[in-house]
């Protein structure tokens, strides 16, 4: 446990970790691999309204998600801590918007969003400050709304050093055990409709989509 670390050092982590592996992270042509993410976007797609507004935390580069959601007729909004992640987004994702922000103080309307995907990007935001951003996506989201993420298996804040091979580069995670994070979701109206374990290593990460009632 990293527990040295405040907020604010460990969002900064985040943005300069990105900043640093961005392209090693991601190009600016890859697809949705055949895999369990592929399988959620699709079962998500079908239970939106056509040309439904879409909420991408951590939206990378904007590739493969926010690409494919603008691509299947959604109006994406994209929201990453990383101002160079964000500036390569626009270029290969013309079609979605892009905002450089800390999503843990970003602002949108009330019952704005028929979906927000979080496809692992919560479990880089410190653990204390989770409740929080989920009360707001509970309060961004319309009645009926969908809500999915890549979320921790087991209560777990660390930090890796030389990521993905990038030297100097470093990634902050910090994530809770499942039964708690189902607890935060049905504590702010969300029924879980689907779960999906991914094992990765020696752990991995569950997969959630839940719905606002």
């Amino acid at each position: 446990m990293d527990e040295e670390i405040d907020e604010h050092a460990a969002l900064a982590i985040v943005r300069q970790g990105y900043d640093a592996v961005s392209c090693v992270y991601q190009n600016d042509t890859g697809s949705i691999a055949p895999g369990i993410r592929g399988e959620v976007l699709r079962d998500l797609a079908t239970r939106l309204p056509r040309g439904g507004r879409v909420l991408d935390v951590g939206c990378g580069n904007g590739v493969p998600v926010a690409r494919e959601l603008a691509r299947l007729g959604f109006d994406v909004v994209g929201v990453d801590i990383s101002p160079v992640q964000i500036s390569r987004a626009r270029s290969p994702v013309t079609d979605a918007t892009f905002l450089r922000a800390d999503i843990t103080a970003a602002r949108f309307p009330p019952d704005w969003f028929d979906a927000v995907v979080a496809f692992w990007s919560i479990i880089h935001v410190p653990v204390s400050r989770q409740p929080g951003l989920l009360d707001r996506i509970a309060t961004w989201s319309r009645p009926g709304a969908w809500f999915t993420a890549t979320v921790g298996v087991t209560a777990w804040t660390g930090v890796e050093q030389d990521w993905l091979g990038v030297t100097g580069s470093s990634m902050y995670w910090s994530h809770t055990d499942r039964p708690t994070f189902r607890g935060w979701l049905t504590e702010r109206g969300f029924t879980i409709d689907r779960e999906n374990f991914v094992p990765e290593g020696e752990s991995g990460h569950q997969w959630v989509l839940a719905h606002l009632a």
